[in-house]
């Protein structure tokens, strides 16, 4: 079987305007370009064509996630807010979420694009599959739209394969610098998804993401956080996902796991202050996949999230297609010297100790 990918160009043309990163520009803000642009998305399937690795991926079309899709966790009122708004030109989805004409219909786009995904996986036509949709999705709530994101994609994925395929037990794996606040609102209180966030302790959203925020009533402990300092490396990472990632599955035992990939713990985002290079990306990715060949039949849907360096993401991106397709082009990443030379790349005392909090999460899990 080979890995699904999903792109549409439309994923490109969701417009969020004019900004300083994120700020509305006025008198005292010069505009600029928003952070959440088409270019670290373009410039990243840019990439995987240069390096002919698409020519080894099974290319899956999108299509719109229907309304009732979408309410499978979204409210009615929030999916006609957004679609009206859309209509008239465009506005916010709340602060800092901009999004214009059009974005309504490629917002169902990206979210149908995640069911493609899912449906190929859980079908047998794909071992694993990548969706490369813009807006992103994991901070969206049932009833707001929020940090660029305007619906859940992955949690409507999630909703899909569990009404359609029948499908149980799922983990997600969050490794977006931001915290997955909009995952873990949709299973909070829900046994059957354990979801795992790594993150920047304390960046976004604030006060969210915490190690005592572990789930309720029967989901009580299926919600891990695992909080890192600022400046953790592959070091920390690789550390996170060997002593409570993989821990958590093999306790956990999914029978598919999703993967919110973001690529803003990279040592070059604007919005994130980590050093993960795409070597530690491919690491990452090949450490869960060996987790889900021994779990699930190697069954993996991963949904781009974050990422905000048009330089960098693509060979994150390059680097995790390699993984997932088992084929390794000749493209070399030319920051990895780079960022292999930073000091503290290496697993630090004080990164360790936020990983042993977290760790003891573990007991949680049955």
């Amino acid at each position: 079987m080979t890995t699904g990918f999903v792109f549409h160009e439309l994923y490109l043309w969701h417009d969020t305007g004019h900004a300083a990163l994120f700020f509305t520009p006025g008198l005292t803000v010069q505009p600029g370009e928003h952070a959440e642009n088409p270019e670290t998305k373009r410039r990243m399937k840019n990439l995987l064509e240069v390096s002919e690795i698409t020519e080894h991926l099974s290319i899956l079309k999108p299509r719109r996630a229907t309304e009732d899709e979408l309410a499978r966790f979204h409210t009615r009122a929030h999916i006609e807010r957004i679609a009206k708004m859309s209509a008239a030109g465009g506005g916010e989805a709340s602060e800092h979420t901009p999004f214009g004409p059009g974005s309504y219909e490629i917002a169902q786009l990206a979210a149908g694009g995640a069911i493609v995904a899912m449906d190929a996986v859980l079908s047998g036509g794909a071992k694993n599959a990548y969706a490369l949709i813009r807006p992103p999705g994991h901070h969206a709530l049932a009833d707001l739209g929020m940090g660029f994101c305007l619906f859940a994609n992955a949690v409507v994925a999630i909703h899909h394969g569990r009404a359609v395929h029948g499908l149980g037990r799922v983990a997600v794996i969050d490794w977006d610098v931001h915290h997955g606040n909009g995952t873990q609102a949709a299973f909070y209180s829900d046994p059957d998804v354990l979801t795992i966030s790594i993150h920047q302790d304390n960046l976004f959203p604030t006060n969210s993401g915490g190690l005592a925020e572990r789930g309720e009533g029967k989901g009580l402990g299926y919600n891990l956080n695992i909080p890192l300092p600022p400046g953790c490396g592959n070091g920390a990472y690789l550390e996170a996902v060997r002593r409570v990632v993989l821990p958590a599955l093999d306790r956990y035992r999914p029978e598919l796991i999703v993967v919110a990939c973001g690529f803003d713990a990279s040592g070059a985002d604007p919005l994130g202050r980590m050093m993960v290079s795409s070597e530690g990306f491919r690491e990452m990715t090949a450490m869960v996949m060996a987790a889900a060949d021994r779990l699930c039949g190697g069954r993996i849907v991963m949904t781009h999230e974050g990422g905000y360096s048009a330089s960098y993401v693509p060979y994150c991106g390059l680097a995790v297609l390699e993984t997932l397709s088992g084929v390794r082009t000749e493209i070399a990443d030319p920051f990895a010297p780079v960022f292999a030379a930073y000091g503290h790349q290496a697993l630090q005392p004080h990164q360790a100790a936020a990983i042993s909090a977290a760790e003891t999460l573990l007991a949680g899990i049955r």
